[in-house]
C-alpha cells in the first residue's frame, strides 16, 4: 500500500489481486453467496478511495479489516432496506425430497469414514474452508489434512462402487 501511495502500479495491481481472496473468504463467512462478489468490490473501491488514509507506520491488516468491515455492515443495511417477496404456504418445492435422501446418505456415508477423514471432507469439500482453515479447526497438520480427504475419498468411492456392484 505504501508502494501505492507514492504512485507505483505494479505493487499496487499485485496488493489487489492478493487482497481478493481473502475479501472473498471474509465476506462468504458474512453473507449470502449472491452478495459477496459484490461486497469484495466495494472493499477494493473503498481501499481505492482511502488509500491516502493508510499510514505506512502502522499494520495494514487492521486497516484493511476495518474497511472491510464496514462494507459488511454496508451490505446488511442494503439487504435490510430490499423488500423481499413473502413466499406462499403451498410453495413447491421440486427434488427437494431426492436432496433430503442425498444428504441423508451422505452423511451415513461419512459416518463410515474414519472421524479425522469425515471432519477434513466436511470442512474443505462441503464447507468450503481452506485446507489452513480445516487445519486450524481440526488440530492436524496441513499435509495431514490433504491425506485424510484423499483416503476419505478413496474410501467413499469404494463404498459407492461396492453399492451400486450389490444392486
Amino acid at each position: 500500500m505504501a508502494a501505492a501511495q507514492r504512485g507505483e502500479a505494479a505493487p499496487y495491481r499485485r496488493l489487489l489481486g492478493e487482497l481478493r481472496p481473502w475479501l472473498l473468504r471474509y465476506f462468504r463467512r458474512r453473507l449470502p453467496p449472491a452478495a459477496v462478489e459484490d461486497a469484495v468490490q466495494e472493499t477494493l473501491i473503498a481501499l481505492h478511495d482511502k488509500r491516502h488514509t493508510y499510514d505506512p507506520a502502522r499494520p495494514f491488516g487492521p486497516w484493511l479489516a476495518g474497511i472491510a468491515r464496514y462494507k459488511w455492515i454496508d451490505s446488511l443495511r442494503s439487504a435490510g432496506r430490499t423488500a423481499a417477496d413473502a413466499l406462499p404456504d403451498t410453495l413447491s418445492t421440486p427434488g427437494h425430497d431426492r436432496a433430503v435422501t442425498s444428504a441423508t446418505a451422505l452423511a451415513g456415508l461419512l459416518a463410515m469414514l474414519k472421524p479425522a477423514q469425515a471432519d477434513a471432507i466436511r470442512l474443505v469439500k462441503l464447507d468450503g474452508r481452506s485446507i489452513a482453515e480445516a487445519a486450524a479447526l481440526t488440530g492436524q497438520s496441513e499435509a495431514l489434512v490433504k491425506v485424510n480427504i484423499h483416503r476419505g475419498l478413496g474410501r467413499l468411492a469404494r463404498l459407492v462402487e461396492s453399492a451400486v456392484d450389490d444392486d
